[in-house]
């Protein structure tokens, strides 16, 4: 009978595995040779693991083909995982209201850490490219409308602290820096939304606004994303006028004691990964 220490590690590496098979999911599945290169394991290991993956109905290897992917059961297993009443389900109305008003791609943002998770997405009609991409896509706070609406009215310490550990690293970025991450935060906290175009999405625009508790504290984000033209003129404070709106009926909605406020990104059922951040967006 193997060890418990053996257990946890074999535990721990079939994680990094599902890890890896999520994080390339657009390129339809990996080799067993490519995953045990990326994690540093051995073929034998990684071969073996993922047969226990697919034992489980986890993991499933593509027809005629030595790629291996995640299997529909797993991603119905998350999805019953984020059925849980938590911030997900109880902001998915808002995002279904705003989607059918606008016609436009709305996301739901929370903070994860020095990042913002998209934990919920409605698609629109019209093609469009996000930081975050899809649901479970992740980049620094302070890059993105939505991003930057939840930055600009965390308390000031935490703020601060965020600011310092970003800045790093949004430079790669080349028009961003401290003064401009600053600057915006202020401008955005003084008018209650995020509607900054730093241009580096081409033709792409977005507001965003941030969603409160009842006591008042930033929990998430409510943004639109869209063709730039559909954000010019007197449409923006429409648009705005309309995220607030729900913004506002959300806050009375969610309890500050909601234990899903405090670890959001469960209701994706652990599937969230970090996404590398690349000027193009999704």
């Amino acid at each position: 009978m193997p060890s418990e220490e053996a257990s946890v590690s074999s535990l721990h590496r079939a994680v990094q595995i599902l890890k890896a098979l999520a994080a390339g999911a657009e390129q339809g599945g990996q080799r067993v040779s490519d995953l045990a290169k990326a994690l540093g394991y051995t073929q034998a290991t990684t071969h073996r693991l993922l047969q226990q993956l697919v034992d489980e109905g986890l993991a499933e290897q593509s027809a005629g083909s030595k790629r291996y992917a995640l299997s529909l059961d797993f991603f119905a297993l998350a999805a019953r995982a984020g059925d849980g009443g938590g911030l997900r389900e109880r902001c998915r109305p808002a995002l279904l209201r705003l989607g059918a008003s606008l016609g436009d791609s709305v996301f739901l943002l929370v903070r994860a850490g020095f990042d913002a998770l998209c934990l919920d997405r409605w698609e629109g009609p019209f093609p469009i490219r996000s930081f975050t991409g899809d649901v479970g896509g992740r980049v620094p706070l302070g890059v993105g409308q939505g991003s930057m609406a939840i930055l600009a009215h965390l308390p000031e310490a935490e703020r601060d602290e965020v600011m310092r550990h970003n800045v790093p690293r949004i430079r790669q970025l080349g028009t961003l820096d401290e003064v401009w991450l600053r600057t915006e935060a202020a401008r955005v906290q003084r008018q209650g939304y995020a509607a900054a175009n730093t241009g580096l999405l081409e033709g792409m625009a977005g507001v965003g606004v941030p969603v409160f508790d009842a006591n008042g504290r930033v929990v998430a984000a409510l943004s639109v994303g869209t063709l730039t033209a559909r954000l010019e003129g007197e449409r923006l404070p429409v648009v705005v006028q309309l995220l607030q709106r729900e913004a506002r009926a959300l806050q009375q909605q969610i309890n500050p004691l909601d234990r899903s406020l405090r670890r959001p990104a469960e209701a994706l059922g652990g599937a969230a990964a970090a996404v590398p951040l690349k000027p193009n967006g999704a």
